[in-house]
């Protein structure tokens, strides 16, 4: 087929943004109406630990001045406690809040009901190869906004 590169580029691109869309959407019926999927991909850098802003804006692609402003946010809307660094005076040390860890488990339980529900309309085996194929093409690392 003359397009199936196109079509499947097509197709995991909107996987991905479904994956994404009920993410949020899940969040959101949890009462966490002030976090975007930016914030979300913020907070997975941060809870792997180690994080500083720096360590943000270069998981997220972005410049140290908007990861600040964006971790700015998640710390005063208590996602985020921002701490000096015991080994850097001139960085803070961000690790999650009870609610940022909250949120985190939120969309945890969104992305599984995403999968899940993408496991019922496919089927047990049509899944099980969709899982071994993802696993022998997508590299390992980390997930990053795909900006």
């Amino acid at each position: 087929m003359a397009n199936e590169p196109l079509i499947v580029s097509w197709q995991l691109l909107r996987a991905a943004a479904q994956l994404v869309e009920g993410i949020q959407n899940g969040v959101l019926a949890d009462g966490f109406a002030d976090v975007r999927p930016v914030h979300g991909y913020a907070l997975a850098r941060i809870s792997t630990g180690d994080a500083t802003v720096t360590d943000v804006a270069e998981h997220l692609g972005v410049t140290k001045q908007a990861a600040s402003q964006l971790v700015e946010h998640l710390v005063q809307r208590g996602y985020v406690n921002r701490e000096p660094h015991p080994d850097d005076g001139r960085a803070w040390l961000l690790t999650l809040s009870p609610q940022g860890r909250a949120c985190t488990r939120a969309a945890e339980r969104a992305a599984a009901a995403v999968v899940a529900r993408w496991r019922e309309e496919m089927g047990a085996k049509d899944f099980a190869a969709l899982y071994r194929g993802l696993g022998k093409v997508v590299s390992p690392g980390t997930v990053r906004p795909p900006w």
